[in-house]
């Protein structure tokens, strides 16, 4: 009997062990990317430091700021965070996300159908459409989208306004993480025909520079946008209390406050209500 106790008691202690060490393992598994965020303090953010106005640096202080940076402030500080910003071109931001150098990017990023099979998205906090910056004297000579054939077209890579373009017939010409000023240049001095991108952001640049005798095609708006903040998918939960500071945000008036702060005025929190040429895009 005492033999047989003490075997039924070793093989309780087995499985007490057995149930630990699954425990351990279990608990190595649930571990999210929120959690690591957490335990560092520190939210790491891609962005371009060269996107008037949704992030730039200041000219005195050259401080990065912009309608995006200073969302992703709001929504660390809400979070309990540090934001940490990283610069680079547009075109290496997601590729980050994916490789885990950053955890979210913030660069009026737009929501698309393709990018969320590999990406989440916030909700939106910015609502637009694309339009056309083109030389004010000839309008470049685009007055539909099929006079975009053959035209040159400056843009990210990996844009959808330049998915667009080389979809009508333009040709792409890419930059670096150039400054708006090189890209309003060069359409002015004839290097390229067109800029396809953001409403807000071409009208503010051009405001911002008239010495550049541009202007945006007044007849030529199209495909309504959304713009967020993106992670790399399935971090749900990281996702989730982005969320909810982003509608503590809206709710309260942050949003709405910033956004007239950086788009002179202008509520770009709320969607748009023009008139859309139809774009179809592949």
């Amino acid at each position: 009997m005492k033999k047989h106790g003490y075997i039924y008691l070793l093989s309780f202690i087995l499985l007490v062990a057995l149930a630990g060490c699954g425990q351990t393992t279990k608990e190595k598994k649930t571990t999210t990317a929120w959690d690591k965020i957490k335990n560092k303090g520190t939210l790491v953010v891609a962005t371009s430091g060269t996107l008037y106005p949704a992030s730039y640096h200041e000219d005195k202080a050259n401080n990065l700021t912009g309608y995006d940076v200073e969302v992703v402030k709001e929504v660390a500080k809400r979070l309990h965070l540090k934001a940490q910003f990283k610069e680079m071109g547009f075109d290496g931001i997601l590729p980050s996300l994916q490789s885990g150098m950053v955890d979210i990017g913030a660069n009026d990023i737009e929501v698309m159908k393709e990018r969320e099979k590999s990406f989440d998205f916030s909700e939106p906090y910015k609502f637009s459409f694309g339009s056309m910056l083109v030389r004010k004297k000839d309008q470049s000579g685009i007055h539909s989208l099929t006079d975009l054939k053959g035209k040159k077209a400056a843009g990210a890579a990996t844009s959808i306004y330049s998915q667009i373009a080389k979809q009508y017939g333009a040709q792409i010409v890419t930059y670096g993480n150039a400054s708006n000023d090189v890209y309003l240049r060069d359409v002015a001095l004839g290097r390229t025909d067109v800029i396809l991108n953001d409403y807000y952001l071409q009208s503010i640049a051009v405001k911002m520079m008239p010495q550049f005798n541009l202007e945006i095609n007044p007849h030529l708006f199209y495909m309504q946008s959304s713009s967020a903040l993106v992670t790399k998918k399935g971090n749900i939960e990281l996702m989730s209390k982005i969320n909810s500071a982003l509608d503590e945000m809206k709710k309260d008036g942050t949003l709405s406050k910033l956004s007239k702060e950086f788009f002179v005025g202008l509520d770009v929190t709320k969607k748009p209500n023009v008139k859309f040429v139809n774009v179809n895009v592949k």
